[in-house]
């Protein structure tokens, strides 16, 4: 089951995002799980920080493909 993950603005980086989802609790720990291959975004693993995600994006860790989605709080994206 994903978590749904509410984001204000029109994209969120993955780095930001995963702590924003309180996935990880510091900018180096997701750094490190996103270097180590531990993170999807739509099911395939993204070695990119700064990764522009955006609403109906799905973001798995460790395996898990659609732990989180990210939805829009903006009303019209």
């Amino acid at each position: 089951m994903s978590k749904e993950i509410k984001i204000s603005t029109e994209f969120i980086r993955l780095d930001a995002f995963l702590k924003l989802a309180g996935a990880v609790q510091t900018g180096g720990q997701a750094k490190a799980w996103i270097q180590d291959g531990r993170v999807t975004v739509n099911g395939e693993v993204c070695t990119q920080r700064g990764k522009k995600l955006i609403p109906d994006d799905t973001v798995g860790i460790d395996g898990d493909p659609a732990e989180f989605t990210v939805s829009s709080d903006c009303g019209g994206i």
